[in-house]
């Protein structure tokens, strides 16, 4: 029975190599010169650290990050998570960008129950951080993969695995 899975898995390398351009862009812009201005990566937690003196140097640093994120992997930008601004010492600030690797059981609930309503031939079952499809023909799945890109467009998916 031909089958795919849905996933959304993070490009470590491309994610890294992204961070650490953005990292260099900021050390030579003028206007960060002697400011607070960085961007932190802790790779075991896949967490994004963004540094600032106030609000306006945060969204500057962030608007070096995402272009050079969607550069190296286009949509990557769609899964952080932003977290709140806080406050550090003084009136600098820091915000911390989580990023989402693998499909959460929501994302992966709501995927089911839309494969499931659209009334076509294929089964879908959650296994994990992935979404396994499978159906009679190899067709169908190819109109259920259609389907799904064309309704979830507000986070990064990959449809692979594809088996006869």
């Amino acid at each position: 029975m031909p089958s795919f899975d849905i996933t959304s898995e993070v490009d470590m390398v491309n994610l890294k190599n992204s961070i650490d351009a953005s990292i260099k862009q900021i050390t030579n812009r003028y206007d960060f010169k002697g400011t607070s201005a960085k961007v932190e990566f802790n790779e075991k937690d896949k967490v994004i650290t963004l540094f600032g003196d106030n609000d306006f140097q945060l969204d500057q640093v962030k608007d070096i990050l995402l272009p050079a994120m969607e550069k190296k992997e286009p949509e990557s930008s769609k899964r952080l998570e932003h977290k709140d601004v806080q406050k550090v010492s003084g009136n600098k600030v820091k915000q911390d960008l989580r990023v989402q690797d693998g499909i959460d059981s929501d994302l992966a609930k709501k995927i089911t129950k839309l494969i499931k309503d659209s009334g076509m031939k294929v089964q879908a079952s959650i296994q994990g951080d992935t979404v396994r499809v499978n159906g009679a023909k190899r067709d169908v799945l190819q109109e259920a993969i259609a389907f799904v890109k064309k309704s979830i467009t507000d986070f990064p998916l990959k449809f692979g695995n594809f088996r006869d």
